[in-house]
């Protein structure tokens, strides 16, 4: 809804929907299906070609309900193969539309009623057509199609590095041509139900899929735990920035970040 279908359709946003998660409930932390979907994927499902940039993304998010409780949601979003046949020839559908619409548009703009411009305005027609044709298309016998999907931990504590970490491990299993030790399903019953929160100011050390995770919880008297990278900061907001949003801090300013 609200699309701009003068956009092609790899640079369109579909809608997206939760394929599956787990544990299915808990009692003191209810699954919101819908904020989960909207959080994980703000923008909705992409499509992508082997032309395009399809490297993994990493995001964050916070939940924060009513009475203030909080959680943390960490995301990575990569692209995988659509091997849909059916999805496939929509897109290709879509995109013979949106290119016919296109031509049709620059036919109307053009001189194309005058006589004496007919033949130049034909070659230019055509000139465009095939412009389009070959910058704005997507063939099924020529291109791969990718499709964005997610996966996504939702904990108690901001553990940043210690969920990133695992969601790379994880996202490198399940795309590799070399399965790991044990069977995917056993690395995310050990994450869900084995690994207990560390205790206020200490750490713990868990196995990921390949390699040892840390994680450290502050003690009672320290500083909240922050695990969020200083240097993300800095290169996000630059130096003048940041100090000009850290001066409206000690002001006791209020303070609005926007962002795409």
């Amino acid at each position: 809804a609200g699309e701009n279908f003068d956009q092609s359709p790899l640079r369109r946003t579909f809608k997206s929907k939760v394929l599956a998660h787990y544990p299915q409930n808990i009692e003191w932390n209810p699954f919101d299906q819908d904020a989960v979907n909207m959080l994980c994927m703000p923008k909705g499902l992409s499509f992508r070609t082997q032309a395009d940039n399809r490297d993994p993304q990493l995001h964050s998010f916070i939940i924060t309900r009513e009475d203030g409780s909080r959680t943390y949601g960490f995301v990575l979003t990569f692209y995988e193969e659509v091997t849909s046949k059916q999805i496939c020839t929509a897109m290709q559908t879509l995109y013979q539309m949106h290119n016919a619409e296109q031509y049709s548009s620059v036919c109307a703009s053009s001189s194309c009623s005058m006589d004496s411009l007919a033949s130049s305005s034909d070659e230019g027609d055509a000139t465009s057509l095939a412009k389009l044709q070959r910058y704005n298309s997507y063939d099924i016998s020529r291109d791969v199609l990718y499709v964005s999907k997610c996966i996504c931990l939702i904990t108690p504590l901001p553990f940043m590095q210690a969920c990133k970490k695992f969601l790379i491990q994880l996202y490198k299993a399940v795309t590799s041509q070399q399965p790991p030790p044990l069977p995917l399903e056993s690395y995310i019953h050990n994450i869900l139900y084995e690994v207990p929160l560390p205790p206020p100011g200490r750490s713990l050390k868990f196995y990921g899929v390949y390699e040892p995770i840390v994680c450290q919880r502050p003690g009672p008297n320290e500083l909240p735990l922050s695990d969020y990278p200083l240097r993300e900061v800095f290169e996000l907001l630059g130096l003048e920035n940041l100090v000009q949003v850290f001066t409206c801090v000690l002001l006791e300013m209020q303070i609005l970040l926007y962002s795409q």
